[in-house]
C-alpha cells in the first residue's frame, strides 16, 4: 500500500521550519549572494577532469545514500548532477546541506569528475544556499500534466518539463531571427501606439478603456495597419513592428484575445513581392531555428483530447439518444437493447485507444480510433433509423442535432490518422481562391445564387454561416433528409462534387429548389461572400498543410487592398496558409483616397465614427505603391515548433480568473 501523501500546509510549514533552523545557524538564504563561473551545460560540455567550476540552479532531484548525497542542480541551460559528502563538507556543513529541499536554489562550487555509470558531475567542496522553496514541486515534478496548474502557473510548467521551456526559448529566437531577416533587408523597426481612438485595420471586436486624463474611450489597437502606412506617406520606404494586438472576440486552439503580430510595409512593391518577402523569411527562420525546412509534427496530445471529445459524446449525447427512443417506443424488444450495448462497446473500445496513448505513434491510435468509430457507426444508423419510426425526428429537434453532432464528430479525427510532414521547400504553390473553392466544393459554386449557397453550404457541408437565425424545420426537411445526408457522408469521404452520380445531383437541386420555394431560406443579412468564405475556413483551409499562397480573395474581405485587373470582383491578396491555418496575409496595398473612403464607407455601414479620418487624411498627402503583409508570430510558433494550441507557444495565455 503507497504511502498517503502529507497535506499540503504541513510540507509548507515544515519548509518554515527548515528555513527558521538555517536563520537560527546565521544563514539567510534570501540574502546570499553567489556568482557562477558558468552554465550547468557548458560545465558539462567543457569537460575536463578535476576542472573547477561554479554553477548555480534549482534542486530539482535528490537521492540520499547516507553519508553521501546526489543531487541535480538545473538551470536555464540544462542540469547537471552535484555529488556531496560528509567527510568533504565537514558535520557542520553537512548538516545545513540536509536543510536543502526540492525546489531550493543553491551555488555549487567543485571539481568534475565521470561517476561508475558515466554521468559528467561536480564534486562538491563547498556551496551557498540561494533561495528557500517554501512549497513543494507539483506531484508529478517531472511531467507535470494537470492542464489548468501548466497555464495558471506557467512557472511550475517550466520547472517540471523541460520541453516546456525549450518551446518558449526556441519562440524567442523565432523572433531574433525575424528581426535579423528584415534588417538586412533595410526594414526599420516602430512602435506604434495600442490605445487609438478608432480600431482599424481588420474587422474585429475591439477592448475598449478609458483615459482619465484625457476623458475620454480609448480602444486596444486590432490590427498594426494604418499607422504603419502613415510612416509610408512620411516617407519611411520600408517599415516594420512586432506587436501585440487585442480583439474582444472567442478562445480557441488557433485564437487568443491578445496575440503577436508582425506586419511589414514596403514602399514600391505589391502582393508578389510579399509572397516573396513571407516566403523567404519563414524558410529563413526555419533554417536558423530547427534547422531544416521539413517539419513532422507530434500530434499526441490533439489525438488524446479528440479521441475523449467522442467519447463524451457517446455517453452523454447518445444516452440521450437512447432514453428519447426507449422512453417513446411500446418496445422495449432486444432490438432497442443491442443500439445501447452497440454505443457502449464503442465507447469502451475507443477507451482502449486512449490507453495506448504514448504507446504508439499517434497516427496509429488515431487510425485504430476511427476503425472502431466507423464499426460503431453501423449502430448509429439503426438508431437513426428506429428514431424516425418513432417520430422523435419530427418533435425533437435537440435530439436530431445530437445525432448528426455525432455524426461529425469523427471528421477531426479522421484528419489525425495520417502523420503530418510540412515541407517548407521553396517554391510554394501559389493557386487562386475562387479555383480552390471549385475545386473543392463544386465547380459551378460560383453560379449557384446567394441562397442556393446558404443552403448547401447548412445542409449538406454542415456550416454554420455567422449571423444565421436558427431555421425552423418543418416536414419539408424531413422529407429531403436522406439526399442531404447522402451529400454530406459524399463531401465526408472527400468525394468531389463532380464525380457525385448525376441522380444524386438532380435530387440535391429539387430538394433545395423546394426548401428555397416554401421560403425554409431567406438571407437574413448574410452576403454571398460571407458563405463563400465561412466554407473556406472550414472545409479548405483546414486541409491546407503544405505552405500554400491563397490568392485573389473577393473585395469585400480585404477592403485596404487594390482590386485586381483581371477579375475586379477580386483584390490583390494573398493568404499564406501552412499547417492548415493562416499564417499571413498580404496584398498591393491600396493607396488611392477616394477608392479607400469608398470601400472603408461600405465598410463601416454608414457609421462615421468608424472612419478613420486621420488616415485618410495622410493618404490624400500621397502614398507611394507598396506591398505589405502581416503575420501570426504565435500560429507561425505553432507550425515551427510542432505544437496543437495556441496557448502551447504563449507564456501566459489568457484564462478566465480562478474564483477563490
Amino acid at each position: 500500500m503507497e504511502p498517503q501523501p502529507q497535506p499540503l500546509d504541513s510540507l509548507i510549514e515544515q519548509r518554515k521550519a527548515k528555513l527558521a533552523a538555517l536563520r537560527a545557524k546565521g544563514i539567510d538564504p534570501f540574502k546570499n549572494k553567489f556568482t557562477p563561473s558558468e552554465t550547468c551545460h557548458a560545465a558539462r560540455a567543457n569537460y575536463v577532469e578535476g576542472r573547477e567550476v561554479a554553477v548555480a540552479g534549482r534542486i530539482t532531484a535528490h537521492r540520499d545514500m547516507g553519508k553521501s548525497m546526489f543531487i541535480d542542480v538545473r538551470d536555464q541551460s540544462g542540469r547537471i548532477q552535484v555529488y556531496a559528502q560528509k567527510n568533504v563538507l565537514g558535520d557542520e556543513q553537512w548538516n545545513i546541506f540536509t536543510h536543502l529541499d526540492l525546489g531550493d536554489f543553491i551555488g555549487a562550487r567543485g571539481t568534475l569528475f565521470t561517476t561508475k555509470t558515466g554521468e559528467i558531475s561536480i564534486k562538491l567542496a563547498s556551496f551557498t544556499i540561494l533561495a528557500k522553496s517554501l512549497r513543494p514541486p507539483p506531484a508529478k515534478y517531472y511531467g507535470l500534466e494537470d492542464t489548468e496548474i501548466r497555464y495558471r502557473q506557467r512557472y511550475l510548467d517550466l520547472i517540471a518539463n523541460p520541453q516546456v521551456k525549450d518551446v518558449m526559448l526556441m519562440r524567442s529566437e523565432i523572433i531574433r531571427e525575424i528581426r535579423n531577416f528584415l534588417h538586412d533587408r533595410g526594414f526599420v523597426e516602430v512602435e506604434t501606439p495600442m490605445m487609438q481612438a478608432i480600431p482599424g485595420g481588420a474587422a474585429a471586436q475591439p477592448f475598449v478603456t478609458h483615459h482619465n486624463a484625457l476623458g475620454c474611450n480609448f480602444y486596444l489597437r486590432i490590427a498594426l495597419e494604418l499607422y504603419l502606412k502613415r510612416l509610408l506617406v512620411g516617407g519611411i520606404d520600408r517599415v516594420f513592428e512586432i506587436g501585440r494586438n487585442f480583439r474582444n472576440e472567442g478562445l480557441s486552439r488557433k485564437h487568443n484575445p491578445e496575440f503577436t503580430m508582425l506586419e511589414a510595409y514596403q514602399a514600391y512593391g505589391d502582393y508578389e513581392s510579399m509572397m516573396e518577402l513571407v516566403q523567404g523569411l519563414v524558410c529563413h527562420v526555419a533554417e536558423r531555428v530547427i534547422d531544416s525546412l521539413v517539419i513532422t509534427n507530434d500530434r499526441t496530445e490533439l489525438t488524446r483530447v479528440t479521441i475523449q471529445n467522442i467519447i463524451d459524446k457517446l455517453e452523454k449525447d447518445c444516452a440521450e439518444v437512447f432514453r428519447i427512443i426507449i422512453s417513446k417506443s411500446n418496445d422495449k424488444s432486444e432490438a432497442v437493447q443491442m443500439l445501447v450495448k452497440n454505443f457502449e462497446e464503442t465507447s469502451s473500445k475507443l477507451k482502449q485507444c486512449l490507453d495506448d496513448i504514448g504507446k504508439k505513434p499517434s497516427h496509429e491510435i488515431a487510425r485504430k480510433a476511427n476503425e472502431e468509430l466507423v464499426l460503431g457507426a453501423i449502430g448509429h444508423a439503426s438508431a437513426k433509423i428506429k428514431a424516425q419510426q418513432l417520430g422523435v425526428f419530427e418533435q425533437n429537434q435537440e435530439f436530431r442535432a445530437a445525432l448528426n453532432n455525432l455524426e461529425k464528430s469523427g471528421v477531426e479525427l479522421r484528419t489525425l490518422c495520417v502523420e503530418k510532414t510540412i515541407d517548407l521547400t521553396p517554391p510554394w504553390r501559389r493557386v487562386k481562391y475562387k479555383e480552390l473553392v471549385r475545386e473543392r466544393i463544386r465547380p459551378d459554386w460560383f453560379e449557384l445564387s446567394t441562397v442556393e449557397k446558404l443552403a448547401y453550404a447548412e445542409q449538406v457541408l454542415h456550416i454554420d454561416v455567422g449571423g444565421r437565425p436558427k431555421r425552423k424545420m418543418d416536414e419539408a426537411f424531413e422529407q429531403h433528409y436522406p439526399i442531404f445526408r447522402k451529400m454530406s457522408e459524399y463531401a465526408e469521404n472527400e468525394v468531389k462534387y463532380g464525380q457525385v452520380p448525376e441522380d444524386d445531383k438532380e435530387q440535391l437541386k429539387g430538394a433545395l429548389r423546394d426548401l428555397i420555394k416554401r421560403n425554409e431560406y431567406v438571407k437574413h443579412g448574410v452576403e454571398d461572400f460571407e458563405i463563400t468564405q465561412s466554407v473556406f475556413e472550414k472545409l479548405i483551409e483546414p486541409t491546407l498543410i503544405q505552405p500554400t499562397f491563397v490568392t485573389h480573395l473577393p473585395k469585400e474581405l480585404v477592403p485596404l487592398a487594390k482590386l485586381s485587373d483581371e477579375d475586379p470582383s477580386t483584390v490583390e491578396v494573398f493568404e499564406c496558409c501552412i499547417n492548415g491555418q493562416e499564417i499571413a496575409p498580404a496584398y498591393t496595398e491600396q493607396n488611392d483616397p477616394i477608392e479607400q473612403r469608398e470601400r472603408l464607407e461600405h465598410q463601416a455601414g454608414g457609421e462615421q465614427q468608424k472612419l478613420d479620418e486621420d488616415f485618410l487624411v495622410a493618404l490624400e498627402h500621397g502614398m507611394p505603391p507598396a506591398g505589405g503583409m502581416g503575420m501570426g508570430i504565435d500560429r507561425l510558433c505553432m507550425m515551427l515548433l510542432g505544437q496543437e494550441s495556441i496557448r502551447d507557444v504563449i507564456l501566459f495565455p489568457q484564462l478566465k480568473p480562478k474564483v477563490a
